[in-house]
């Protein structure tokens, strides 16, 4: 090295670019989940090959020296990851700042015309040592770059999840993450966002101890946070229904023991062609869960009209309490009738009927109680089994490998738990995101 003027200062500066890495392979990786502690992961001899240029040189304020150079890396490394969850703006992060590389092996091959004398072996040596150091800080630096890119891809997909419209579930961490020796646990707000006004209800009763510890992931849903939901599908005004009058006599087709006149009227006016019959509900549905099932209490109206007519031909209301059971297979939702009960009330109706005035009113009530049991009932199900499939699959559920899931109601609460496989798809979604 040659002498420097006092005040002058001097520069050794080394950077790299097109870098191209090869023949990546893992030996072995283990996770521990440390109690109160860290996500503990140790990924074993990662073997890679790396090319790219080496653009090395020397400044001061009075000259400057820069060359490149071809170069090769073949190394084997350790690496040892405690990586430790906290809470930033309401959402999970990682802090994977305890990061450790151990290289077994880091070759540098610079490539030029000439064989290497020993002071280009000297200058290689004195590189691969710098690079040792670089590479340990930048690779850590990146590591929990990328696993704050994971954690907020995650965290947008589970809250795109959850939202249909102007319809959300606003899912910012009430507290910090939480690692247990089996498990890891987040607690979340679960309020109800629609059309940017925010629902509260009371505060949540879950517990830990509520859930098993031998499934993969656990969804806990109290009655508060399935109530809001309905109340917002409710203001959406999604709980509508209008069936054709061909649609109508499809549906009625099989009923043989009703009032055979009161079913011919209906057949009658549903024959037209600007015949309709509207179902909607009046107030939002109420849920209660119970280890019986899910109970629903909906107060809906139905109403037959024609365009021809002014006034509907028929119109009722009906207080209606289902008990339903909720299972997953085969990438489908199934709801599960176990019990009904249905109280008609306020009918309205112009329907032409032969039977006694005073015994008329009766014999359409009965009449209405029979087809909103065997008919009404089944049919919302039936539409509400594929339109709720549907909502979850427009999400991206039908990706993922779900293993025998389980959704098993308590009193007051309901649990989704399941094993799954991480699609491919998603993964490779995430990758291109973030290059």
């Amino acid at each position: 090295m040659g002498l420097v003027p006092a005040g002058t200062a001097e520069v050794v500066f080394i950077a790299i670019e097109s870098i191209q890495i090869s023949n990546l392979s893992i030996e072995s990786s283990e996770v521990e989940l440390r109690e109160d502690d860290a996500i503990n992961i140790v990924i074993k001899n990662v073997s890679s090959s790396i090319k790219g240029i080496l653009n090395y040189g020397y400044g001061s304020w009075f000259v400057h020296v820069g060359h490149s150079i071809e170069f090769e890396i073949d190394s084997s490394t350790d690496l040892v990851i405690n990586n430790k969850l906290a809470c930033t703006n309401r959402r999970v992060a990682a802090d994977t700042s305890d990061c450790y590389l151990t290289f077994h092996k880091l070759q540098l091959h610079l490539h030029g015309n000439k064989d290497p004398g020993w002071l280009r072996q000297l200058f290689t040596d004195f590189i691969s040592f710098t690079l040792k150091l670089v590479l340990k800080s930048q690779i850590c630096k990146e590591i929990n770059y990328v696993a704050n890119l994971l954690a907020d891809f995650i965290q947008y997909r589970a809250g795109d999840f959850l939202t249909s419209g102007d319809i959300g579930v606003n899912i910012d961490l009430t507290s910090f993450p939480v690692t247990k020796a089996n498990y890891l646990e987040t607690h979340h707000k679960g309020l109800l966002v629609y059309k940017n006004t925010t629902v509260h209800f009371n505060n949540s009763v879950f517990s830990p101890s509520l859930l098993t510890e031998d499934r993969m992931l656990y969804f806990w849903f109290s009655e508060d946070v399935l109530n809001s939901l309905a109340l917002a599908a409710f203001l959406d005004q999604r709980f509508v229904l209008l069936l054709t009058g061909h649609e109508l006599k499809e549906i009625l087709k099989d009923d043989i023991e009703s009032n055979q006149e009161i079913l011919q009227e209906i057949f009658h006016e549903a024959s037209s062609n600007s015949s309709l019959t509207k179902v909607w509900s009046l107030t939002p549905p109420e849920i209660r869960i119970t280890p019986k099932g899910t109970l629903v209490t909906s107060s809906v109206a139905v109403q037959l009209s024609t365009s021809l007519d002014e006034k509907p031909k028929l119109y009722f209301e009906t207080d209606v309490i289902t008990t339903i059971q909720a299972s997953y297979a085969n990438k489908k939702l199934r709801l599960h009738l176990v019990d009904y009960v249905v109280h008609i009330k306020n009918v309205i109706s112009s329907l032409q009927i032969s039977t006694e005035e005073d015994q008329k009113e009766a014999a359409l009530n009965q009449f209405l109680n029979k087809i909103v049991s065997k008919f009404g009932i089944p049919t919302v199900i039936e539409r509400l089994e594929p339109a709720l499939t549907s909502l979850m699959n427009s999400k991206g559920l039908y990706l993922f490998e779900i293993i025998n899931p389980e959704i098993i109601p308590y009193q007051g609460y309901l649990i989704v738990q399941m094993d799954f496989g991480f699609p491919h798809h998603l993964l490779v979604d995430f990758l291109k995101k973030s290059m």
